[in-house]
C-alpha cells in the first residue's frame, strides 16, 4: 500500500473521511465529506502531524513558521511542528491567528510565533480556497513571505474558470499549493479495497460532473 494509500485509510478509520450526502458550505451537494476536526484525541493528531511534517520534507518547503488558520489550521500547525521536531530534527516556529482580535492582555488577533521568514500554511481541504486566501492575506500583512500551501485533500473541484481551487490559489498566490492526497487518491484506495459499489459509483459521478483529476 502506497503512503497516500494510507493516510486515506487513515483517514477513514478515524472518520475524518465519510461517504454519503453532504451538503458543502458552497450548496453543493457532495457524496463524501472530509472533517478533520473528527480527530480529537492525542493519537490521531500524532499521526495526522507525522503525515504533514513528512510531506513538508518530501516536499521541499522549508519553512521557517507554520501557519494554521483558526480553527482547523490550529491543531494541524501545531501537531506537525512537533512531528517536523520530533521525526526529522527540523525547528519550526507554529503560529495562528484568532477569529476575533484579543482586546486586553497581549491584544491582537495572532498568537504563537512571530510571522516572519519562509511561512507554510497548512489547513485541512481545499474546495473552494477562502480560508487559504484569508490566511495569506493576514501572513503578507504581518510581514511573512509565503514558502507554500499544505492542505490534507484536494477536493479536485473545478471553478467557474475551468481550474482547481489548488491551481487558482497557486497562481494567485505566486506559490506551490500541495495535498498529502487528492481526490484521485480517494477513489483509487476505495477501487482497490472493494468499498461499496455505491458509494464508489457516486463519488465517479461527482468527479466526472464537478472535479479535474490532475495527473
Amino acid at each position: 500500500m502506497t503512503d497516500r494509500a494510507k493516510f486515506v485509510e487513515l483517514m477513514i478509520h478515524h472518520g475524518v473521511l465519510k461517504f454519503g450526502e453532504f451538503t458543502l458550505k458552497s450548496g453543493r451537494r457532495s457524496p463524501y465529506f472530509f472533517n478533520l476536526g473528527a480527530i480529537a484525541d492525542g493519537a490521531g493528531l500524532a499521526v495526522l502531524g507525522r503525515a504533514y511534517a513528512d510531506a513538508i520534507i518530501e516536499l521541499g518547503l522549508k519553512p521557517d513558521v507554520l501557519f494554521g488558520p483558526a480553527y482547523k489550521g490550529i491543531p494541524i500547525a501545531v501537531a506537525a511542528g512537533v512531528a517536523l521536531h520530533q521525526f526529522h530534527d527540523t525547528r519550526v516556529g507554529v503560529s495562528f491567528n484568532r477569529k476575533e482580535a484579543k482586546q486586553h492582555g497581549e491584544g491582537g488577533n495572532l498568537v504563537g510565533h512571530a510571522l516572519h521568514g519562509r511561512v507554510v500554511i497548512v489547513d485541512d481541504v481545499m474546495t473552494a480556497g477562502t480560508a487559504v486566501a484569508q490566511a495569506a492575506d493576514i501572513v503578507r500583512a504581518a510581514g511573512g513571505t509565503i514558502a507554500g500551501v499544505l492542505v490534507a485533500l484536494d477536493r479536485c473541484e473545478q471553478g467557474p474558470d475551468g481550474r482547481t481551487a489548488v491551481q487558482g490559489m497557486a497562481d494567485r498566490l505566486g506559490t506551490r499549493v500541495e495535498s498529502i492526497v487528492a481526490l484521485r487518491d480517494v477513489i483509487e484506495f476505495l477501487d482497490s479495497s472493494g468499498a461499496d459499489a455505491d458509494s464508489l459509483g457516486a463519488i465517479r459521478t461527482y468527479q466526472r460532473q464537478y472535479c479535474q483529476m490532475t495527473a
